[in-house]
């Protein structure tokens, strides 16, 4: 979902340099399997990795764990070591997830790390793969993903607001939801400005999923009634968070500008949803469009400084 969303958009590359983009997808690379990254990196060549790669049914992990660390664990210990070998910058989306919840406020990157789940666990050991290995890395938290290009719980929502007349939402739950278009050109902002570490990168403000319904039903003009639920009334495998509010402020001060609001996120997305549950229009926010990309593997090439981006938008099975 975010891997497909940041290959349409050519990144800022620093002083203006010639950009060649590749997006490999599985199975053109398999991160679990030494061999298959280590082709990939003598293939491309690249000076920058962006990572978007990952095991994300949080319920399905409590049950396929070791499919859960392969994907999130291993995977990026894999690409570390041949960032490292290749000297390349090893950027690595991970999640909300590593922290437990239980603070009162937003999480900042410093904050104690305490994931209560399977997949948190597992996006933890990421971090920490790519932290100790790489020489230079981004790790870019971010919480609430939807977007087009793959299953969220927004478009989940509406599928359901459609069917029914009724839809009850866990209300005791906070976040801060994050179109994957923002995000997508956040993270390439970042890596232009020379942001290095961990940071925290989501909608701006905070919501429970009860209110991320509710505002998705009447934005997108669906006539069903939303109402609010607890935790306990539609358990889950997995344990989930009640706060996972990320603080972007160091974020916002690298950049110079505060990140886009949750709710303009959501506008966008729901404004450009077809009948299908599609995006048709594009972001109206977006720098430079990749026109013509519909597949899952190209290079797009501008005439200058030459610099080599390689984007791995693998979707390992999940169960």
């Amino acid at each position: 979902m975010l891997g497909s969303f940041a290959a349409r958009y050519i990144p800022c590359a620093p002083g203006g340099a010639e950009i060649t983009l590749t997006a490999l997808d599985y199975p053109e690379i398999d991160i679990t399997s030494p061999e298959s990254v280590a082709e990939a990196f003598d293939s491309v060549r690249p000076d920058i990795v962006l990572n978007c790669a990952a095991y994300t049914d949080v319920d399905g992990a409590e049950t396929h764990e070791m499919d859960a660390l392969a994907v999130n664990a291993v995977g990026p210990e894999l690409l570390a070591h041949a960032a490292k070998k290749s000297n390349a910058l090893l950027v690595h989306v991970s999640t909300d997830f590593v922290f437990d919840g239980e603070k009162v406020g937003a999480y900042r990157e410093d904050d104690e790390v305490n994931p209560l789940g399977v997949y948190g666990k597992s996006k933890l050991l990421g971090e920490r793969a790519v932290a100790s290995i790489a020489p230079e890395y981004l790790i870019v938290r971010t919480a609430w993903l939807y977007g087009p290009d793959g299953g969220n719980f927004v478009a989940t929502i509406l599928n359901l607001a459609r069917q029914r007349s009724l839809v009850r939402v866990v209300d005791d739950q906070r976040g801060s939801p994050t179109y994957t278009g923002m995000l997508a050109e956040t993270i390439w902002r970042l890596v232009s400005r020379g942001a290095r570490g961990v940071f925290h990168a989501s909608g701006r403000g905070a919501c429970t999923w009860y209110e991320l319904a509710a505002a998705a039903v009447e934005l997108a003009g669906v006539k069903a009634d939303v109402q609010p639920c607890t935790s306990e009334e539609f358990p889950r495998p997995a344990k989930r968070p009640k706060n996972s509010v990320l603080d972007c402020s160091k974020a916002e001060d690298l950049l110079g500008e505060e990140l886009e609001g949750w709710r303009v996120g959501l506008e966008t997305y729901i404004t450009g949803l077809s009948e299908s549950g599609r995006r048709s229009t594009p972001l109206p926010y977006s720098r430079t469009p990749v026109e013509h990309c519909h597949t899952s593997y190209y290079v797009i090439t501008l005439k200058r400084e030459a610099m080599r981006y390689l984007l791995l938008l693998e979707k390992k099975r999940t169960a």
